[in-house]
């Protein structure tokens, strides 16, 4: 009894200890945001924009391309996690394929928006199609393992929400940099051809340069506590993980549960499926999600015709960002105290609820167009910091709880299917805008060409900006119901 009295008052300051996150820690991995931020922002703004205004391909056209791209996320980003966690597993770091999307994405996002119209708008589309499916599959080999590092990097509850609010604010920061300022470089040279070109490449370098930086906490995070050692593995088990890291059991044959790495394609996707199998949390989490990702990509999508149809002016896109972003600098920390201390759950609902309001009342912009939009969009801004925070800070508990019930870390293939349905939720936004523009006769142009759009293509683009995203996140209230984890299972 005496010899063990004194190790049961240092044990919890250990642990502690353990889970402290530096701020150069915490600070590099939300520079990562700089290139999330930046390429789920500029395509999903410009991109169909580009194609049906610049290039002259038709809006259904523009909603496959943009459609295509994500669904072969949808492939290739299980495949991804399964690749990032035999990294983690064999070498003690997902931080190799991270640094190959980082270093190729620049030029390929360049050459997504070097397309000239004078190659006709099939031509054009195909261009399109090929550089930016090429793209999507860059910035899948970097997005999966980032999201994957929040569950080794620490194990504590309050720690991943301020490590994931951080993340938000550089991710907002991101979202006002790239949203704004991308549509400002595209005017820089007066001509949309070479404009669209210097704005590919300037945001290209810098979505790069941030996804640099986040790598070096990849190459940290072997020296860090995995999935696993923060659900609370043994000794023994934390042994067995450093022998496998070292090559001992490199070889080691799958297992029964799909989550062994080191097996081939159709176990990498027989993996990814075992994490939606087997975790309830991650699915009412993860559907939640896809929701307001749709929700938000339809948004977002339309804010450009938005902009040119509705207030007239194609610049006023940039005041649309700055009204969105610059409340939810503000609010993304206080989202994360209050989350403290209601429950991230709890919140993350309230955050749904404000926005479907705020979404809902631009629909007065069918009778009444004007500025007072701006102040409907900064209230969505406010709501859509809780929206992205809170869920990101909710992923880790979810990855950390399943580890603790199945003894198997498998942060890599939780954020393969995360990414999928991420990406896939914005993307499907795009699309679904460019099947409500078509429905309602909206009339694409190439560059410089004068158009003039039919007052049902104008009601179309007020309402997939208002009502439709409004009543998907509404929809997403019901798996959010389902949402059983609290911070007593995580602590």
């Amino acid at each position: 009894m005496s010899d063990e009295a004194p190790a049961h008052p240092t044990a919890p300051a250990t642990a502690a200890n353990a889970d402290a996150l530096p701020t150069r820690t915490v600070a590099r991995y939300a520079a990562g945001s700089i290139g999330t931020g930046g390429f789920a922002t500029l395509p999903g703004l410009v991109l169909t924009y580009y194609l049906t205004d610049n290039l002259g391909v038709t809006a259904i056209l523009a909603g496959v391309i943009v459609a295509a791209a994500k669904v072969w996320d949808v492939v290739i980003d299980p495949v991804v996690g399964a690749l990032s966690d035999t990294d983690k597993h064999r070498r003690g770091s997902r931080r190799r394929w991270m640094l190959v999307g980082a270093c190729t994405l620049p030029a390929l996002f360049a050459l997504t928006f070097a397309a000239p119209p004078a190659i006709g708008p099939i031509a054009g589309a195909i261009w399109v199609s090929i550089a930016f499916l090429a793209t999507a599959t860059a910035f899948s080999l970097f997005q999966v393992p980032y999201i994957a590092l929040p569950a080794e990097l620490t194990g504590r509850y309050d720690a991943r929400t301020r490590l994931l609010t951080w993340r938000v604010v550089v991710l907002t920061v991101a979202i006002l940099l790239f949203g704004a300022g991308g549509p400002a470089l595209r005017r820089i040279t007066g001509d949309p051809t070479t404009g669209y070109l210097v704005m590919g490449v300037i945001a290209g370098v810098v979505i790069g340069v941030g996804m640099l930086v986040a790598t070096t906490v990849a190459g940290r995070s072997d020296r860090s506590r995995s999935a696993m050692a923060a659900a609370g593995t043994s000794a023994a088990e934390r042994a067995e993980l450093f022998a496998e890291a070292v090559g001992e059991h490199a070889a080691r044959p799958l297992g029964a549960d799909a989550s062994t790495p080191g097996g081939g394609v159709r176990d990498n996707f027989r993996a990814a499926a075992e994490t939606l199998r087997r975790s309830q949390p991650f699915r009412a989490l993860l559907s939640t999600f896809v929701l307001q990702a749709l929700a938000t990509g339809l948004m977002l999508a339309g804010a450009q015709y938005l902009a040119t149809w509705v207030l007239q002016s194609e610049d006023a896109v940039t005041f649309l960002f700055v009204a969105l972003i610059a409340p939810a600098l503000l609010a993304a920390p206080l989202w994360g105290a209050w989350a403290r201390r209601a429950g991230k759950e709890r919140v993350f609902a309230v955050a749904s609820v404000l926005f479907a309001g705020a979404a809902l009342s631009t629909v007065g912009a069918l009778w009444a167009p004007g500025t007072w939009l701006y102040a409907s969009v900064a209230v969505a801004g406010v709501a859509y910091a809780g929206m992205q925070s809170l869920p990101m800070a909710m992923l880790p508990d979810v990855i950390s709880h399943d580890a603790a019930r199945y003894g198997t870390g498998r942060a890599g293939a939780f954020g393969g299917v995360w990414t999928a349905g991420e990406t896939t939720g914005f993307a499907l936004g795009a699309t679904l805008l460019t099947v409500v523009l078509a429905a309602t006769g909206y009339v694409e142009r190439t560059a410089a060409m004068l158009v003039w759009q039919p007052p049902a293509a104008i009601a179309g683009i007020v309402l997939s900006f208002s009502v439709v995203p409004a009543a998907l996140v509404v929809a997403s209230l019901i798996p959010l119901a389902r949402y059983r984890l609290r911070r007593a299972d995580i602590e």
